[in-house]
């Protein structure tokens, strides 16, 4: 099995020249890396200009592994290839090295490249990656592939300091500046120190100061954006950006080499499967974080997070939501200042509050739209703190107090309506709440903690804090974790609280179930899109009927379970109405008004009906949209349907691409989520090259469209030609549309 690492960049603010001084002082030995033992020349050439310097060394590791192992292997030491390639003109030193020892059980490979920062050509960037294949090791394995990962992470965390080291060094030696490299050779009057890099004279001076922007900090450290850019522009992604070490640590805060790694691999697998827009950096890393840094397991509940996002477009919620105000007046909950570590705090007097009056007076959906409001503006305030604070802040605070709590506040579709949201945040809010303080728990608590503790994950629940009575009050209370003077009346502080102290909720704002229900299906369908189920043998078809030539045809779709085949046909008449049961010769049963077929199993392609663009596969987890010029007025169907497996492609999975590529196999079910819209062909201007098709990401978590492949499709839709424009999934339109005046 193939591990992989990726390192982010790490940033020196130092000219190229410089570090390529301090980064040659390593060989042929360095007392900061003690299992570096002796490095020889194997061989060596230079280019006539002498702009491009080659070497490879032979290096001697003393590899700290048990003597046991060592034993069984035979060897005291371990030998790598290293070869570097520097070119001074271009100002990059490539470095690649694999083990020499072992090569036929265990494949160790290592890139490096040293190169000008891409904004200040006075600062020099350093990347790295590795992976290693083990292939067999005397039946050692796991334990060769753990002392890889800690001897990569010591390598990744020291190669930092001892660059810095010799730069320092060569301060304290009066060397600050490194001339760049000259096609004209240097004067021979002039003077010049020796150098152990060739072709490359070190004039020891005093002191150049550095130009402006070069000692500015570095607020976005991301290639593609302004050294002094804002928060916002921090939190962009493009498909180019590359995690610098300086901005982790800044805005994600303190991670080991591998959990960067991690990051940095499912952030670049997002951009390569989604082509288009994907998560903050923030929230990539919580998924990570509640799967203790399991790639596997975090993508596959990140993909259905975003799918759940863009479906009931939680990303407009701030914006779109406006809470009732029978909330406003009874729901028990608020925001109020920080604690400690700055986190947001919110405060909920849960024992004031009239859970059966809210459920029955608003209903489940509202009161979870309104706790995902909530969640949406925690998120909002952790970035803002995270400016304000200078440190990275990702989560927040709640305080619950439980003075009040009762029997009434178990009424059973209460309980319910809680487990329910409990659910949905747990699955969509991973690691967002940094730690919960129950105050003034009663004697019915425990009953109540039985019935919901089961439905919160442990990591979750490793950061509740219980107080019972007054016990809060003492050292170990809330003191340690709320400033004194943001304690809120209520419970013995002086700082005012503004959160509704709630009461009993007038029984004639209650609701009837029916009005009930009809409320709860209208907030959850109040999205665009329509969902679909395909079925094999039973493809989902839908009908769009055109009356004016040259119109055009748009599409945005998800596949949100299973792999598809995307079809589009054209008929001259109009199909019969859709079947009531398509599925009932398989023995399913297909849900009412999710599952529609249309093309007659008696008609024939080609004399019945034609198709009109090339058939597109669609893999899990992907999102399409695309256009399509109608030539003829008459019917065009839009078909989805199951797309099998070759029976080949189930033994050579890959493991990184597919998500649950297992269950994709033995299930006999896929799920799409599309809107389409027609467009009159007079919203366009000239000829319909303008309309895009492609791939691309399904979250508004990000600020940026982001754009890297071109779209599978037949000549009627137009190749990318560029960056594709900002989405706006409310108003899909805004894809295609060219205004008539331009």
């Amino acid at each position: 099995m193939v591990q992989k690492y990726q390192s982010p960049v790490r940033v020196y603010k130092h000219p190229f020249e410089l570090v390529m001084a301090a980064y040659e002082r390593r060989f042929p030995t360095c007392h900061l890396i003690p299992m570096f033992v002796d490095s020889d020349v194997i061989s060596e050439e230079t280019s006539e200009d002498r702009s491009f310097h080659k070497i490879e060394r032979r290096c001697k590791l003393d590899v700290d592994a048990p003597r046991l192992l060592k034993r069984i292997a035979g060897v005291d030491y371990v030998y790598f290839i290293q070869k570097n390639s520097l070119n001074h003109r271009e100002r990059t030193l490539h470095i690649e090295s694999h083990n020499e020892t072992f090569s036929n059980r265990v494949i160790i490979h290592e890139l490096c490249c040293y190169s000008v920062h891409p904004e200040n050509e006075e600062w020099t960037c350093f990347e790295q990656s590795a992976s290693l294949d083990i292939k067999s090791f005397f039946g050692f394995e796991s334990t060769v592939e753990k002392i890889a990962m800690k001897q990569y992470a010591s390598s990744i965390k020291k190669g930092k300091e001892i660059i810095e080291y010799y730069l320092r060094e060569l301060e304290e030696e009066g060397i600050t500046y490194v001339p760049r490299w000259s096609p004209c050779p240097p004067s021979p009057t002039k003077p010049v120190v020796p150098v152990v890099i060739p072709a490359l004279p070190i004039t020891p001076t005093i002191s150049i100061e550095a130009p402006p922007e070069s000692v500015n900090e570095i607020q976005v450290c991301k290639e593609g954006s302004s050294p002094t850019g804002s928060l916002n522009d921090a939190l962009v992604a493009s498909p180019d950006d590359k995690l610098d070490a300086d901005y982790i640590k800044r805005y994600l805060g303190d991670l080991t080499p591998l959990q960067e790694s991690c990051l940095i691999r499912l952030r670049r697998w997002l951009q390569e499967t989604h082509k288009g827009k994907i998560p903050k950096d923030e929230h990539i890393l919580r998924f990570l974080r509640a799967r203790d840094f399991n790639i596997d397991k975090a993508r596959e509940i990140l993909c259905q997070s975003l799918t759940w996002r863009k479906q009931h477009q939680v990303d407009y919620l701030l914006d779109t939501w406006s809470s009732p105000q029978v909330l406003h007046d009874y729901y028990t909950g608020g925001w109020h200042h920080h604690d400690k570590d700055g986190r947001p705090l919110y405060i909920l007097r849960l024992g004031h509050m009239d859970t059966k009056g809210l459920v029955r007076a608003l209903g489940e959906e509202s009161l979870l739209r309104h706790v995902l409001s909530i969640n949406e503006e925690g998120l909002r305030r952790c970035e803002e703190n995270t400016k304000v604070f200078g440190r990275p802040i990702s989560c927040w605070t709640c305080l619950v107090d439980l003075e009040g709590l009762n029997m009434r506040h178990l009424w059973r579709p209460g309980v319910k309506a809680l487990l329910r949201i409990i659910e949905v945040v747990e699955a969509n809010y991973p690691e967002t709440l940094g730690r919960l303080l129950i105050l003034r728990a009663p004697r019915v608590f425990p009953v109540l903690w039985t019935l919901v503790s089961p439905f919160i994950d442990e990591n979750t629940r490793k950061k509740f804090l219980i107080y019972a009575g007054n016990d809060y009050q003492g050292p170990g209370g809330l003191v340690d974790y709320i400033d004194k003077e943001i304690i809120p009346d209520f419970l013995g502080g002086e700082c005012m609280c503004e959160v509704p102290e709630g009461g009993l909720v007038p029984k004639s704002l209650y609701r009837t179930a029916e009005e009930l229900e009809n409320d709860e299906i209208r907030l959850w369908t109040e999205t665009i899109y329509q969902s679909a189920s395909i079925f094999k043998g039973a493809p989902h078809e839908l009908l769009i009927e055109i009356i004016d030539a040259s119109s055009v045809i748009t599409w945005d779709f998800d596949v949100c379970k299973g792999d598809v085949i995307f079809n589009i046909y054209h008929s001259k008449r109009a199909p019969q109405p859709p079947r009531k049961d398509p599925l009932a010769t398989h023995g399913i049963t297909s849900p009412a008004g999710n599952n529609v077929q249309l093309i007659d199993k008696s008609w024939l392609l080609g004399q019945d009906y034609s198709m009109v663009e090339s058939p597109l596969t669609c893999k899990e987890g992907e999102s399409v949209q695309g256009s399509h010029v109608t030539r003829w007025p008459g019917f065009y169907i839009l078909q989805w349907r199951f797309h099998s497996m070759p029976a080949c492609a189930t033994t050579n999975l890959p493991r990184v691409d597919d998500v649950l590529a297992t269950l994709q196999v033995s299930s006999h079910k896929c799920k799409v989520m599309y809107y389409t819209e027609v467009l009159g062909s007079e919203d366009f201007r000239g000829s319909m090259t303008s309309l895009e098709s492609s791939h691309s990401g399904f979250s508004q978590l990000s600020a940026a469209t982001t754009s890297s492949s071109q779209s599978q499709s037949s000549s009627m839709i137009s190749r990318r030609k560029g960056k594709s424009p900002e989405r706006n999934w409310r108003l899909p339109v805004q894809l295609f549309q060219v205004t008539k005046n331009i």
